[in-house]
């Protein structure tokens, strides 16, 4: 492997991680805010929030894995 694919390797895994702690944390607090509420609604009651907090985490993978291939190409173009 060169040393440009190691770096974009690198970028792309960064920030996948960064986006899925993000996503996963911003997801589990939704939830826990929604059962705190004082009026609780019946959707509030239906959603699991582990199922909740996962596809947040999915949301942000799939977020952090775009903006570092963004990141790339611009920098590939300005080069």
């Amino acid at each position: 492997m060169g040393r440009k694919t190691k770096r974009l390797l690198l970028l792309i895994i960064s920030c996948s991680t960064a986006g899925v702690v993000l996503g996963g944390s911003a997801s589990w607090a939704e939830s826990n805010q929604c059962f705190q509420a004082s009026n609780v609604t019946s959707e509030c009651l239906t959603e699991d929030p582990v199922i909740n907090t996962l596809q947040g985490m999915s949301t942000g993978l799939i977020a952090g894995a775009g903006a570092a291939f963004g990141a790339a190409w611009q920098l590939r173009h300005e080069e």
